[in-house]
């Protein structure tokens, strides 16, 4: 009997793979995943079998897995983290009896953090603005409970040619509980080759540099800059001691 592997590769390089990834990948036979996620890791697949597909050809890279992984040892890729807007989902619920060993990666919003400072540091949400699986309305009424609660919020997906007005609408959102003040970063291909990022007030925030590449992280009502850097505190008492 076969194992299924459901591996997140992070940002989309070797270097912020995990090793337990690495050696899943090292030990399939068989490596499932997007043409794009394929190539991110091209020098570990030496001596594989590949099964890529199109950017919408999630359920059938599922089924696939799933059934070559009844006789073989398979790993599914997916970039960021698998359990995240990834493969673990939907493999789990298509799932009968295989073998499936869901292993983790670094998230967009982790990989954009680290890039701008430490945004993340307290209670944080991530709410993708694809409409593709969720109703506008219901993501709209997401945003507006995460920006009342405080929480700051990673907006994954956060524009496109099909919806070029949604992360303006939902930043407008914001606005009504955050003050004008607080740091918003964007930041495009994050960890990975052409990354860019920039860190503005939310008074100042443009959305015409914004793509689906990119990943908009805005602070809460503690979040601040200090020397270029996005810092939410997590509670200690040091800018009180400064």
């Amino acid at each position: 009997m076969g194992k299924l592997y459901v591996i997140g590769i992070g940002p989309g390089g070797i270097d912020h793979m995990s090793l337990k990834a690495q050696k899943a990948i090292e030990e399939s036979n068989i490596i499932v995943g997007y043409t794009k996620y394929i190539e991110m890791v091209k020098p570990l697949l030496q001596n594989k079998e590949i099964f890529s597909t199109g950017m919408r050809g999630e359920e059938n890279r599922c089924k696939e897995a799933l059934d070559l992984s009844k006789d073989n040892v398979v790993s599914l890729i997916s970039t960021g983290d698998s359990g995240i807007y990834g493969m673990a989902g939907l493999i789990l619920e298509m799932r009968k009896d295989e073998e499936v060993h869901v292993i983790p990666g670094i998230t967009a919003s982790s990989a954009a953090g680290s890039v701008v400072g430490a945004p993340l540091m307290h209670d944080n949400c991530n709410i993708s603005l694809s409409d593709l699986m969720t109703p506008y309305e219901d993501i709209k009424k997401r945003v507006k409970l995460a920006a009342e609660g405080d929480f700051v919020i990673s907006l994954y997906n956060p524009k496109s040619k099909g919806r070029p007005h949604y992360l303006k609408e939902c930043i407008e959102i914001i606005k009504e509980y955050r003050k004008e003040d607080i740091p918003v970063a964007v930041v495009k291909n994050a960890l990975r080759e052409g990354e860019e990022a920039t860190i503005v007030t939310l008074k100042d925030f443009n959305d015409e540099i914004v793509d689906m590449f990119s990943i908009v992280i805005v602070g809460n009502s503690k979040s601040y800059i200090k020397d270029g850097r996005f810092i939410t505190p997590r509670g200690y008492n040091i800018r009180g001691e400064e």
